[in-house]
């Protein structure tokens, strides 16, 4: 969208804040980049130029605005509704990936070279992925600089800098200012330190954020979801706040969820810092905060049999997930049952598997158990509903895991006829999994339910070697078929 500039400068000019995210405004003649909702006096055309991500003005040398905050903004929705590589990647980074496990452990992850990856993020949003990640720990830093009183030094390893120099530099650098003086600025907004502040001391500590989400925003109903499908000891809905533990790199975690007209109000427990940004993404994936409402009205509102639904509750969002892996696996043990059944089987998982935690409120008890954990149970006690069996269910798991980590990537990819399941081999609910899980190649598989294990036409390869350089059907990108992955990209 940043391309078509008469269309931006709009919706600069009227200040529209549902462009927010979409793309920023870099002002040649003061080097500062801004959101479209910004209360200033807009600039005029030939002073701006539009870019896609804050990290893109970041790299070019703008400096965030201290009125607008434009590197706090809602993210695009593109990235939660595309499946193609920029997407997926916008979605890991976001997750972390790149601070965990470096450019290189991301690109492996989404089965592409480096140079490879560099290249098509560039093209997408004029930034590649350090730079993102960079942007990304600065957005960490900046929220624990001025909501905590946690000494910069944690601040800066905890936002995943490698160094206090780096931090430092970066942070005069986007923000035209020193950690000292953001923190000042902040407690004099707020008239103290505690606006959302988490005491300095060993242990888990708790931060309060802000969650903006787009407007209309009709949260009754993802709630209402959530509350319905909520796991004893994993999840509870208590006072009109949903809440949950969370599994994450470096600890466990719990979030409250409390929402808002205009935002949701999230309270975080973390056992590490670091797992911040990571865990206020999965949030705001799991309410789908970044959606469009006007663009879903927009399509809905042609078929006749939504229309007046959506008139008269506009801003639905679609429930997601905080782990795909996590909402396979209770997708497979819903296939046949009741919710309340499956809530229950889940449950038990977790209350045998999962990892305690400590909850001063003592409603959550365990994490949800990793695949790794439930792929080493034994069938006879797999707490499986019915027909699925214990069997199944195991199976369904230890396709999760893969016969190596690149392998349902590299499937979707090249579409290669070897690495298609055998016949026999049936999709469970895979809507519920494309609408709630992150949409990528790999999540029309582990819903699947087999009677033998392992297929004999299944392929692992060691190397792309064994794919063919152009798919089936004449798509030299690998992409999906249209019935399983929808429309095609025009990323390649």
């Amino acid at each position: 969208m940043h391309e078509d500039f008469e269309r931006c400068y709009r919706a600069v000019q009227a200040k529209d804040a549902r462009f927010d995210g979409w793309f920023v405004i870099a002002v040649l003649t003061t080097r500062i980049y801004c959101r479209p909702s910004c209360p200033v006096r807009p600039p005029f055309a030939r002073n701006v130029r539009f870019l896609p991500t804050a990290a893109a003005a970041q790299q070019e040398g703008f400096r965030a605005c201290k009125r607008c905050r434009p590197d706090a903004s809602p993210g695009s929705p593109e990235w939660n509704i595309r499946g193609d590589v920029v997407a997926r990647a916008m979605r890991l980074i976001a997750d972390g990936t790149v601070d965990r496990e470096g450019v290189t452990g991301l690109s492996a992850r989404l089965g592409y070279t480096p140079r490879q990856l560099q290249r098509l993020l560039r093209a997408e949003v004029s930034a590649g992925p350090l730079a993102l990640a960079r942007a990304q720990r600065m957005q960490t830093a900046r929220v624990l600089i001025e909501t905590t009183d946690l000494p910069f030094g944690e601040v800066a390893f905890a936002a995943g800098f490698s160094s206090i120099r780096q931090f430092n530099d970066t942070v005069r650098l986007v923000c035209d200012s020193t950690p000292t003086a953001l923190r000042k600025r902040a407690a004099s907004r707020s008239g103290s330190a505690e606006s959302g502040a988490a005491v300095h001391h060993a242990g888990p500590a708790a931060i309060s954020l802000r969650l903006p989400a787009r407007t209309p925003f009709a949260y009754e109903g993802v709630f209402g979801h959530l509350a319905a499908g909520a796991v004893p000891g994993c999840e509870e809905v208590r006072n009109g706040a949903y809440r949950r533990t969370l599994r994450l790199s470096s600890g466990s975690g719990l979030v409250t969820l409390t929402p808002a007209l205009d935002h949701v109000r999230c309270l975080l427990v973390l056992d590490d810092f670091r797992d911040l940004a990571a865990a206020t993404a999965r949030c705001r994936r799991l309410l789908d905060l970044d959606a469009d409402p006007d663009a879903v009205v927009e399509a809905l509102s042609g078929d006749p049999a939504l229309a007046p639904v959506v008139a008269n509750a506009p801003g639905q969002r679609i429930p997601r997930t905080v782990d795909e892996a996590e909402l396979a696996i209770r997708a497979v043990l819903a296939q046949q049952v009741s919710t309340k059944a499956a809530r229950t089987h889940a449950g038990r998982l977790v209350a045998a598997y999962g990892q305690p935690v400590h909850d001063a409120a003592g409603g959550l008890t365990h994490t949800f158990p990793s695949v790794e954990q439930l792929s080493q149970i034994d069938p006879p006690i797999w707490p499986s509903p019915g027909r699925v069996g214990a069997r199944s269910a195991r199976s369904s798991v230890a396709l999760l895991t893969g016969g190596s980590a690149w392998t349902p990537v590299a499937t979707g990819r090249r579409r290669a006829a070897s690495c298609w399941p055998c016949r026999g081999w049936a999709l469970g609910r895979p809507r519920s999994l494309r609408c709630a899980a992150w949409v990528t190649p790999t999540h029309f598989l582990p819903v699947i339910s087999v009677s033998g294990w392992p297929p004999d036409n299944w392929a692992c390869p060691n190397n792309d070697a064994h794919f063919p350089s152009e798919a089936p059907g004449g798509d030299p990108g690998g992409h999906m078929p249209h019935n399983i992955c929808g429309p095609r990209s025009s990323t390649r």
